[in-house]
């Protein structure tokens, strides 16, 4: 099952919002996805992406929140990793 993720808009390409795309950056991890449900959205901005579309922006807060969580989750499973 595919799970909408949280990226950083690294880039933009295409003037017609119907075709633009970007480059997103997932934590370290770069994929184009489509921006035509978020014409308005511009580099250094956080989305969701699910299934190669930004979906929404992400208030830069809330963006942080979400990273830190992304984060915490990381640390967690390198912890399960390690242990017996």
């Amino acid at each position: 099952m595919c799970r909408p993720i949280l990226g950083i808009l690294e880039s933009v390409t295409g003037d017609d919002p119907r075709t633009r795309m970007g480059r997103i950056n997932f934590g370290g991890v770069s994929k184009e996805a489509s921006l035509a449900h978020v014409p308005e959205a511009q580099v250094g901005e956080s989305v969701i992406v699910h299934a190669g579309f930004a979906l929404s922006k992400v208030d830069a807060d809330e963006a942080q929140k979400g990273f830190a969580y992304l984060k915490q989750m990381e640390e967690l499973a390198k912890l399960k990793e390690g242990s017996p």
